[in-house]
């Protein structure tokens, strides 16, 4: 599954350059997702706990960032397994951070690939439709990091718990509407 996603914030380009530059706080805005350990060399251990309706997957792995300054570009490779459901996840993003008139801008390009019984639900379209979800609970938390007054209150904030089955429940909600407006909305044929 592809997912491209721009997303604008209205803070300097340095200080959110700065920020996707602290992988362990940045990692603190993404929703279920925690560093265990930094193993050098852009190369980070870490857990990613999704709940996928009544399913709820616990993928533990490996992530490589690279990242080029210049550029502000960077881009993650990693993946997990979920020893206990027996489901494999792989992700390969993309970034480009840049500024625009009202602040930032930053641009993702992630190809997600899931195996195992997480699969299911990327066929049915949930999963676009929650990691849509993900991503404002992401850009919130993101957004109130660069609004702290000091370093100190940046590192208290960080992305809320996933409620799996309301997120699960809204996400199914909004797919379905999506679905019956465009039934809704399409001219019969004659």
């Amino acid at each position: 599954m592809k997912i491209n996603e721009v997303i604008e914030v209205a803070r300097p380009v340095s200080q959110v350059w700065e920020l996707f530059s602290n992988v362990p706080e940045l990692a603190r805005c993404l929703p279920g997702a925690e560093l265990t350990e930094d193993k050098g060399d852009g190369v980070y251990a870490g857990k990613v706990s999704t709940k996928l309706g009544p399913m709820t997957a616990n993928f533990e792995g490996e992530a490589t960032v690279t990242s080029d300054a210049a550029a502000r570009t960077g881009a993650v490779s990693g993946k997990g397994a979920d020893r206990r459901g027996g489901s494999m996840g792989q992700v390969k993003m993309q970034y480009r951070v840049e500024p625009i008139e009202i602040g930032t801008r930053i641009n993702v390009d992630a190809e997600v690939i899931l195996s195992g019984a997480a699969a299911q639900f990327g066929r049915t379209g949930l999963i676009k439709e929650m990691s849509n979800r993900l991503i404002a609970e992401f850009v919130k938390c993101l957004d109130a990091k660069l609004a702290a007054a000091n370093p100190h209150q940046a590192a208290a904030v960080a992305a809320p718990e996933v409620k799996g089955l309301s997120l699960f429940f809204s996400s199914l909600l909004s797919t379905v509407t999506g679905f019956f407006k465009g039934l809704l909305g399409r001219k019969p044929k004659d």
